[in-house]
């Protein structure tokens, strides 16, 4: 028999996926940042939904990454970058889990993530580089005009939207936002999903979609949401 939290969480995948492929094309996206791209599923995702423009992917754990660019090299409009995005320029200690799930976060893991997981109690460090997507826009952008942000950078999703700049306000390039949010904190200091959504919405930013991401088994309560964010209409 199935395990129901993952079919749960795969018809979960399912329905993002198909509310993204609608937003890309209504949109006219024509770049998707595939920022905390790990293996690159996410942008495996994409294309095979359909999508065949341009596909920026940030992973800056070297395990993963190898993955991910074996994947992205036979594809010319799939490009690969070796950096974490925060608000600040520079380089952070990155918190690797164990090759196999090859999870990683700036931040480290809490205790209710280590009882979740216990492979979350088993991590190496990695020095990473870290940059602001505004300051990074020049290297990546190309010609691109109507950008989706894609945001899984465990637990650091709004120092990636901060370090954004005015590529997320008002007359910016970036049109969509899908960003992981947490209401049981893997990760120490992580913000809540209403401290992101409040801060989205202060940015311009409206919830478009909201989709589970993972359970806790025991009392079936949701840990994350994929959150689809769209531009605020001006009055």
């Amino acid at each position: 028999m199935d395990d129901p939290l993952v079919h749960q969480r795969q018809l979960s995948e399912e329905a993002r996926d198909a509310h993204l492929r609608w937003l890309i094309t209504a949109l006219d996206v024509d770049l998707v940042l595939d920022v905390g791209a790990n293996r690159g599923q996410f942008g495996r995702g994409l294309r095979e939904g359909g999508y065949a423009g341009r596909l920026v992917s940030l992973e800056p754990a070297a395990a993963p990454r190898a993955r991910l660019e074996e994947l992205a090299a036979t594809d010319p409009a799939w490009e690969v970058r070796p950096w974490a995005l925060g608000d600040v320029e520079g380089e952070a200690v990155l918190h690797a889990v164990d090759e196999e799930t090859e999870l990683g976060s700036l931040r480290e893991s809490s205790e209710f993530g280590r009882s979740w997981k216990d492979v979350m109690s088993r991590t190496r460090e990695e020095r990473v580089a870290v940059r602001r997507l505004d300051a990074a826009w020049d290297e990546l952008a190309g010609d691109a005009t109507r950008v989706l942000l894609k945001l899984d950078t465990q637990g650091f999703d709004l120092a990636a939207f901060r370090g954004a700049g005015r590529l997320v306000r008002a007359g910016g390039p970036v049109v969509a936002v899908l960003s992981e949010v947490a209401c049981l904190p893997i990760y120490d200091g992580v913000p809540l999903m209403a401290e992101h959504l409040q801060e989205y919405a202060a940015a311009g930013w409206s919830l478009a979609g909201l989709y589970p991401v993972s359970f806790e088994r025991a009392s079936l309560r949701v840990i994350e949401h994929d959150a689809v964010l769209v531009r605020t209409p001006e009055p």
